[in-house]
């Protein structure tokens, strides 16, 4: 490997149909311990086995998740796979263990009811069992259990997504390449789907916890909340594709100021002019030249409100930033969609809002306690 190289690894769905090939050497008397795979892009795999047994349900086998250079939480997790053929079918049927969730909200790929095994793994299962038996109409049963999931599923958008009882056995190829920005990205557009289903009339758009938080006290429904990390404009751009007509987005000061700017990539390697934007804003409301200096010279966005707020400019320069964030989303959608943009601090005072928010709230009875 050539220095600075990343290692891919392989993803949980391609250690499934590893565990299926495994038992299926192992109920013909072959050596078992590894297998090889080919991903569904074309690339090969070979993958270790931990342990191959007996039991009630199947022959089942055990496979440690390795995702190379990926920080993937699912790295050194064991996937167990139960295989049994079984005579009343010609098909596979998938079955969820323990840690693996079920879909319960429309708008996946999956139906509701259906083990989150996604189309992919299942693809490359299907192809382990014709491999092996010659047969494309072989009756089995599939069972994926990942024990580690009921608890690493809190660390995902599953719950959010309505799948319930652990992780998605995922991968669109079997092969796991380290992770891009592309990838992540894609990984936040299934809320879209899911809250567009759920008939949510507005999507609240948040970067994080802190803001779902926030979002839930007043009185936004779950099932209404799309998580955006840093991809506001990304996110703005697959909701209006889908046909999202009403849009509210809701955080705090630093990410609200910079959308007024308009910058909708909010990393700070991206674009970090804060400071500079507060200055600017309270500075047409009236700011004195040493305060402004004073915005311009502080550490944080929290620092700068504080000086504005000794002005007594704080609400105007906030409600001047909101309605900027509502004027520039539209925009960035050439008017496609309606956008409100609600500003709010950590403890979840609202510090401005926008007409748009503002209507928004009323007509879906949110409770804005506006008290910065």
């Amino acid at each position: 490997m050539a220095k600075g190289e990343l290692r891919s690894g392989y993803t949980t769905g391609a250690c499934a149909a590893a565990g299926v090939k495994a038992a299926f050497l192992y109920m013909a008397g072959a050596d078992w311990h590894e297998v090889g795979l080919m991903a569904l892009d074309g690339t090969p795999l070979t993958i270790p086995v931990k342990n191959v047994v007996e039991t009630a349900e199947g022959i089942r086998a055990e496979v440690v998740k390795f995702s190379g250079d990926d920080p993937d939480i699912t790295n050194g997790v064991s996937v167990f796979t139960t295989l049994a053929l079984v005579d009343e079918t010609d098909d596979i049927e998938f079955r969820a263990g323990e840690g693996v969730g079920t879909v319960t909200k429309r708008g996946m790929s999956l139906p509701v009811g259906e083990p989150s095994i996604n189309m992919g793994p299942r693809t490359l299962i299907r192809n382990v069992v014709e491999e092996m038996t010659g047969s494309a109409d072989v009756g089995a049963r599939v069972t994926i259990s990942i024990p580690a999931g009921v608890e690493l599923a809190k660390k995902t958008l599953n719950p959010v997504l309505g799948i319930e009882g652990g992780i998605s056995v995922i991968g669109t190829t079997g092969v796991l390449r380290p992770m891009s920005e592309e990838a992540f990205k894609d990984s936040l557009v299934p809320q879209i789907d899911v809250a567009l289903s759920a008939g949510e009339p507005v999507l609240v758009f948040v970067p994080g916890k802190i803001g779902e938080r926030i979002a839930l006290s007043l009185g936004v429904s779950q099932s209404a909340l799309i998580e955006t990390s840093n991809f506001i404009g990304f996110m703005l751009d697959r909701a209006a594709e889908r046909g999202a007509e009403k849009i509210l987005i809701l955080g705090h000061t630093g990410k609200l100021v910079k959308m007024a700017a308009g910058v909708f990539h909010t990393h700070n390697r991206v674009a970090d002019a804060r400071l500079e934007t507060l200055a600017a804003y309270a500075a047409a409301e009236g700011l004195a030249q040493e305060a402004v200096r004073a915005v311009l010279a502080s550490n944080t966005t929290e620092d700068a409100m504080e000086v504005i707020a000794a002005a007594g400019l704080a609400e105007r320069v906030c409600a001047v930033i909101a309605e900027r964030v509502h004027v520039r989303a539209e925009r960035y959608l050439f008017g496609k969609v309606q956008v409100g943009a609600l500003m709010v601090n950590f403890a979840g005072d609202i510090l401005g809002a926008d007409a748009r928010a503002l209507s928004f709230a009323r007509d879906y009875g949110w409770r804005l306690n506006r008290e910065p």
